[in-house]
């Protein structure tokens, strides 16, 4: 198991910026990896991840096993990215789309929406852990429900 978690972290890694272990924790319950603090602690300490500003990496300054250097990236966050990192629940409500997010998530994700200008989406109201989606019509709200979902569970 031990195995299999390090592999899984060195993977979110090579996929993915990573700003803390809180995150981190998220993006391996998502891969149907449960595990504390504690143990992630000691994974980190044992993978010798160094944290800089763009996130944790591994010590040969490699986000991945196999990945290129890290480089300079000045793009807000995607939404695939956010949807990882914040989203909980996406639900679908007429011609609009209700995603939960963890708390403090919510605006985030809705930037990022906004920023990608996604044809289907009108426009975001966000909360601390609630975005609604406006979408022109029934169709699109569905459209939408079913690309974050499959972001959220990928």
């Amino acid at each position: 198991m031990k195995t299999q978690r390090l592999d899984a972290i060195r993977e979110v890694l090579a996929k993915s910026m990573v700003a803390n272990q809180d995150e981190l924790r998220r993006k391996l319950r998502r891969r149907g990896i449960e595990v504390t603090q504690a143990t992630l602690s000691r994974d980190i300490h044992e993978l010798r991840l160094s944290k800089g500003p763009s996130g944790y990496s591994l010590p040969n300054g490699h986000r991945g096993t196999n990945a290129a250097p890290v480089e300079e990236d000045d793009s807000p966050p995607s939404v695939a990215e956010m949807i990882e990192s914040f989203g909980l629940r996406v639900r679908h409500a007429m011609n609009q789309v209700v995603v939960r997010t963890v708390m403090g998530g919510a605006q985030p994700l809705a930037a990022a929406l906004d920023y990608e200008e996604w044809p289907e989406v009108v426009g975001t109201v966000a909360g601390d852990d609630t975005v609604l989606v406006i979408c022109p019509d029934v169709r699109r709200a569905a459209d939408v429900e079913q690309q974050l979902r499959t972001m959220l569970e990928s």
